[in-house]
């Protein structure tokens, strides 16, 4: 995308306030149309005040200074207040359409920016991206007004002097063309070093616990330092080149403008020209540095702006997940069924390694299985290719003899909920985290009776406002074992036929999965469920157990059968019941 067609772009952000904007734009060009008047005023004033002692002149030229400066105060006010209100709208509308486009990406994109990056372009590209899209449009118009305005003058004083002057304007124009290019550079530079900067921030904050741990605050310290130290390494280059570009512009015109300096005295000695001319002349010409320097300066914000565009539209145009289904499924039995599924994290690279190969499962509705198997042997992605976080590389999916790809997104994850280990809880009230989202409208009494299912109501009545208190950010004011309620409370009310539990009881003291345990049975109950699980001893029950070996399904079975065979399943199982009775027979020494 060229310049223009990226700024122009910019632009369309505008185009809903564009009557607003014009009024801007008027206010500002009022602004700029008095400038010029002050040194044409000088003349008149000058020649007709001290030297020909004109009364009338003296008395309407106090009288014309005081409308001036009125008339320039309310358009200035006017002119700031309505292009402060239309930046503020395009961050705003900027911010809502990329906060959109990301709820609507594919999981791939989030795997592959850092989070800082995302939160990067919200904060620091929109606002660079605004001062483009609107200060420079109307310091631009403001400047070229008063230029134009004060070079008329000049040119109706004395024509022939300046027109020297706008031997200039290539020279200047030259300079800000070579400066613009190291602008640019430096600016999408400094874009990428300052989201490095807020991931560093995002993960201390996330990590602040294992940083304190494990004495990380030094390390941490220097990694933030070492960022920062990037972003002021571009940020002083696009200083050194901001700082370039406005000196040597005001050279170019300050020899110019000695050079016409001198003429007009000379010419002055020899035709005669009054005081009042003389003056207005000079005084119009040392005006034109400010908007000169303004002009040669506004090409920092513009590049800026520019590389923080492109920034923000590689968000706004990357491709949506997608959802060509065209079948909507109300509500599914349940029968799940993986033909020849294979499956990489690469798809794009030819000899990318596949984390699934040729999986075959069939999953009657109703029916629970496990996976169970090592780290990395497929589990997980087993169970993120149901609610198509990911799409199988080729084989498919079924439900309901429903190809997935077949089924709108939105009718398939409304017939899935999850129950992960890691549970994600918002900084909202507790009634607010079980009925998220599309069930914010339930009556209380679905809630409650949820969370008494989910054995959530056990703590929650003991809580200062009950359903109506604050979590705090991922649930921090909770445990363990009441997040981990609160995510099957939500579950529980959605009340979706198929299920996904992953590690949702690996983490918690035996008190609290006993609590978790009894909940998810009572949610596991007449739905299709996929458990992962790595405590063999948590899928005892389970109709059938999948093992899984480097991205195979190597065995399946019931925990018995699955025993007496006596392969891979039961090695898992004697290693961990190994494990479990050496811990039982030496438990940890009780510090004194």
């Amino acid at each position: 995308m060229t310049n223009s067609q990226l700024y122009l772009r910019l632009l369309s952000y505008v185009k809903p306030y564009w009557r607003i904007f014009l009024l801007s734009i008027v206010a500002t060009a009022i602004t700029a149309a008095t400038e010029p008047l002050l040194p044409a005023l000088l003349k008149p004033m000058l020649d007709g005040t001290f030297v020909n002692r004109d009364e009338t002149i003296i008395r309407l030229v106090p009288v014309f200074i005081l409308l001036i400066f009125l008339v320039r105060g309310i358009a200035s006010f006017v002119s700031a207040y309505t292009i402060g209100w239309v930046g503020d709208k395009v961050v705003m509308d900027l911010r809502n359409e990329m906060f959109r486009k990301l709820m609507t990406l594919h999981t791939r994109y989030y795997d592959d920016h850092a989070t800082g990056q995302l939160i990067s372009k919200f904060t620091f590209d929109v606002t660079r991206v605004t001062e483009a899209a609107t200060n420079v449009v109307t310091v631009t118009i403001r400047d070229s007004i008063i230029i134009i305005g004060l070079m008329g003058w000049l040119l109706y004083l004395n024509w022939k002097l300046t027109m020297i002057t706008l031997i200039m304007l290539p020279v200047i124009a030259m300079v800000i063309r070579v400066i613009n290019v190291r602008m640019r550079s430096s600016s999408r530079d400094s874009q990428r070093a300052m989201g490095n900067v807020t991931q560093v921030i995002e993960e201390s904050i996330t990590a602040h616990k294992v940083v304190k741990l494990f004495g990380g605050q030094q390390y941490e310290s220097e990694r933030f330092g070492d960022r920062a130290n990037w972003v002021r390494r571009y940020s002083m280059k696009q200083t050194a080149a901001n700082a370039a570009n406005v000196p040597i512009v005001q050279m170019v015109a300050a020899f110019a403008l000695a050079f016409l300096f001198y003429l007009a005295i000379e010419q002055s000695r020899t035709d005669g020209k009054t005081v009042g001319e003389f003056l207005s002349y000079i005084v119009a010409m040392m005006m034109l540095t400010s908007p000169l320097k303004r002009i040669a300066g506004v090409s920092v914000y513009l590049q800026n702006g520019l590389a923080a565009a492109e920034s923000v539209f590689e968000l706004l145009d990357t491709p949506n997940e997608s959802d060509t289904g065209k079948v909507e499924i109300e509500r599914a039995k349940g029968k799940i069924a993986f033909e020849h599924v294979n499956f990489s994290y690469q798809p794009d690279q030819a000899d990318a390694r596949l984390a699934l190969r040729d999986i075959c499962l069939d999953i009657p509705a109703g029916q629970s299985v496990a996976l169970v198997g090592a780290s990395g042997s497929g589990k997980t992605t087993i169970a993120n290719l149901v609610p198509r976080f990911y799409s199988p590389t080729s084989g498919r999916i079924t439900l309901d003899g429903h190809d997935l790809a077949d089924l709108t997104l939105a009718s398939l994850r409304a017939n899935i909920a999850l129950v992960s280990q890691e549970v994600v809880l918002f900084n909202d009230t507790v009634a607010a985290n079980i009925a998220y989202g599309q069930m914010r409208e339930v009556p209380e009494a679905e809630i409650i009776a949820a969370a008494t299912a989910a054995h959530a109501m056990e703590f929650i009545k003991d809580m200062p406002q009950g359903l109506n208190t604050l979590v705090g950010e991922k649930g921090v004011r909770m445990s363990g074992g009441q997040r981990q309620r609160i995510a099957i409370a939500r579950a529980i009310l959605k009340n979706a036929p198929i299920l996904i539990l992953d590690e949702a009881t690996s983490a918690l003291d035996s008190e609290s999965e006993r609590h978790v345990q009894a909940a998810l049975e009572t949610l596991m109950q007449g739905r299709t469920t996929l458990v992962i699980a790595h405590r063999l001893s948590t899928i005892e029950k389970a109709d059938r157990i999948v093992v899984m070996q480097k991205g195979q399904i190597v065995e399946i079975g019931t925990h018995r059968e699955l025993l007496d065979k006596g392969g891979v399943y039961a090695q898992l199982h004697h290693i961990q019941f190994e494990l479990n009775e050496t811990v039982s027979e030496n438990p940890p020494a009780t510090p004194v």
